[in-house]
């Protein structure tokens, strides 16, 4: 069995015997937060662009008598970085007792907000509607309801929730190896313990029947969400399966450390369609909003845009693959633009450990744009639901806000230097709603109120 800490997902840090490549850097973060954003080439291999180097307090080396007498560096400190955005946009919320590493938004239940940290512990908290921008006064936000997820594993770290459509359940993965699904009133529905590994992703179908996991030990579960038991388990992969994401209600895709991709029927244990072209593990698989399409990221530094036109709508088969390059690092995120212009190309957003997060045409392969503002790893990778913008939050603990037309960087806020790290970012919008949850390294879940970002109207 493949090292456990050298295979788990990028976006789950882990203790210090991981790879540092595989878990966020808690040193302190750059004070100044640098433009230097760049158009990238028009070809379909986008050109690394060169980042200046950041010394920070973790990385500078002292030499000589006279730097002993430089002042110390002033730290900056958390919020934004704008002078114009009142600092009480962002609310903080406390309960966590270690780092949170996810956090969902009940897609029903729009003030019901999920998180869950490193210790096993999920929190749901009730979060007032976003307050209409002349009001300074943050809402004021109770103690949160903590769901029975007792563990007795010393690796309970959280590392996927999902909610089901009508926001009824609560789909909670952990490193402990246990499933449990919890109502959204806080009780325990069901679990399980048919994996042999950490659960590094939980998805429901879109009709709520079912619920697919994935597993350092090679499967990918499908579980009866009504009769609370296990439907079929599939070895998709020979090492682990890091993400599974649904084409239909009855299609899935998963990917593992293997560099495969398996499109799996629940109607038959063999793989309709096997995507082979990365060289080394996966980490994320995404269906585009058409469903026409995935798009896959990976450890060998690309991305890349597979067909399934053939398996989800039995058109002839089309085995051309769009291969994004340009990244000098892993590709730990991917995330599609949820809406698309008639007459327009879907377009794909990447992030990567070499700090870097950029925009692509999903057709061409064009990199449209390379933002190079995070001075360390990007973890998080979110778009707006209305598709205005995109935010990426890293291990540096910069929040950035890019417009998606624009292409241009609109807003920033910083977590601050001790334990900076953003791991996720969930985006929703309702109404006047327009708001994001942010996974904090601070051991806290950040909820920022865009209606009160004067650069974000």
């Amino acid at each position: 069995m493949t090292d456990v800490n050298v295979k788990r997902k990028a976006s789950t840090p882990v203790a210090d015997e991981a790879p540092a490549e595989k878990r966020p850097r808690t040193s302190s973060s750059p004070d100044e937060n640098t433009e230097v954003d760049s158009i990238a080439s028009s070809t379909a291999e986008c050109t690394s662009l060169s980042i200046p180097k950041q010394l920070d307090e973790a990385s500078s080396v002292h030499k000589g008598p006279t730097d002993l007498k430089k002042p110390p560096k002033v730290r900056r400190p958390p919020g934004p970085a704008d002078d114009t955005t009142d600092p009480n946009v962002v609310s903080l919320l406390k309960g966590h007792k270690t780092e949170v590493f996810v956090c969902a938004w009940n897609p029903a239940k729009k003030s019901t907000l999920a998180s869950g940290s490193r210790d096993t512990v999920v929190h749901l908290w009730n979060v007032p509607e976003a307050r209409p921008p002349s009001t300074q006064i943050p809402p004021k936000i109770g103690p949160p309801l903590t769901l029975a997820c007792s563990s007795k594993s010393e690796q309970g770290d959280l590392t996927s929730l999902d909610w089901t459509q009508d926001g009824s359940l609560l789909a909670i993965g952990s490193y402990d190896a246990i499933l449990r699904v919890c109502t959204a009133g806080g009780e325990l529905y069901f679990s399980h313990t048919q994996h042999e590994g950490p659960i590094f992703a939980t998805r429901f179908s879109k009709n709520g029947q079912w619920l697919l996991t994935a597993s350092l030990d090679g499967t990918a579960c499908v579980w009866d969400v009504t009769k609370k038991t296990l439907h079929r388990q599939f070895n998709c992969h020979k090492d682990c399966c890091l993400d599974v994401d649904w084409l239909t209600d009855d299609l899935f895709a998963s990917c593992g450390a293997d560099g495969k991709i398996q499109i799996m029927s629940l109607e038959s244990s063999t793989p309709p369609k096997t995507l082979l072209g990365h060289s080394t593990e996966v980490n994320q698989i995404k269906c585009s909003p058409s469903r026409t399409r995935i798009a896959s990221c990976s450890d060998d530094r690309t991305a890349r845009i597979w067909n399934i036109e053939d398996v989800v709508y039995s058109r002839p088969p089309n085995d051309d693959v769009v291969v994004l390059s340009g990244h000098t690092n892993t590709v730990s995120s991917i995330a599609w633009c949820p809406i698309t212009t008639e007459g327009e190309h879907e377009i794909l957003a990447t992030s990567s450990f070499d700090g870097t997060s950029r925009l692509w045409d999903s057709v061409t392969g064009e990199c449209l744009r390379v933002f190079q503002d995070h001075k360390r790893h990007v973890y998080a990778l979110a778009f707006s639901p209305d598709a205005r913008f995109f935010a990426t939050g890293g291990s540096d603990g910069w929040l950035h806000v890019y417009d998606v037309k624009a292409r241009q960087k609109r807003w920033s806020w910083f977590a601050g230097s001790e334990k900076p790290g953003i791991f996720e970012i969930d985006w929703q919008q309702s109404g006047n709603i327009n708001r994001m949850a942010l996974a904090l390294e601070s051991n806290q879940v950040g909820v920022v109120d865009v209606t009160r970002v004067p650069l974000l109207q």
